[in-house]
């Protein structure tokens, strides 16, 4: 079965310890109802960097990562069916779905 990464982007970082609860949990019951379809439930990532042949920028261009995660989907469509439940939607973010070419 194919497998797709999911990029996430944006979203809004909690602030209060309850706050931060509410959205693991959010998070935890979207991953566990896509049951074994989530092969990696994948984890934010932090400041990044762009390279390009021009040289290096600081904060990971226009739409920076904000975490990711991997899953195995009939078709690209089925993953961004699956896509639509991601907490980070409903925080302002995105999620960016790619298929993963084996080589």
């Amino acid at each position: 079965m194919p497998k797709f990464l999911y990029i996430y982007h944006g979203g809004q970082s909690p602030e209060t310890p309850e706050a931060q609860n509410a959205v693991m949990r959010a998070w935890m019951d979207w991953i566990g109802g896509l049951g074994t379809s989530f092969i990696d439930p994948g984890n934010p990532v932090g400041l990044s960097k762009t390279v390009s042949a021009d040289g290096v920028g600081d904060g990971g261009g226009v739409n920076p990562a904000s975490g990711y995660g991997m899953v195995e989907a009939a078709s690209i469509d089925d993953a961004v069916r699956m896509a639509r439940g991601c907490p980070i939607l409903g925080d302002g973010g995105t999620v960016e779905v790619a298929e993963i070419h084996e080589m």
